[in-house]
């Protein structure tokens, strides 16, 4: 059984947002996004992959589509495959995110 525990697996950097893999298959990926005050994920899209944010800690501001909403811990948020989306941390405190992917993207 895989088990990944979020306490001891993020990591922050002054420089960027990280980006922590907890779990990958052929059909999806789990990573935990964890951003600083001020940091950002830019606005992309992906064209046959689906996105759930799931936000564990701190608030932020996130983007799909047309849409931007201030969203905090306890959260979901979906990206449906083709719309741009995107995350900011617009907070003086960090920001921890759950994201799943899928299908995995194939780069």
């Amino acid at each position: 059984m895989n088990i990944a525990t979020f306490d001891t697996m993020k990591t922050f950097s002054p420089e960027k947002m990280k980006k922590v893999n907890l779990f990958g298959t052929d059909r999806m990926f789990c990573d935990l996004y964890c951003f600083e005050a001020g940091q950002f994920q830019k606005i992309h899209a992906h064209a046959g992959e689906d996105k759930v944010y799931c936000v564990l800690e701190g608030q932020g501001t996130f983007t799909v589509g047309e849409e931007e909403e201030v969203v905090g811990a306890g959260s979901a948020i979906l990206a449906p495959a083709g719309l741009p989306h995107g995350v900011m941390n617009h907070s003086g405190t960090r920001l921890l995110v759950l994201v799943f992917m899928a299908p995995k993207p194939s780069h």
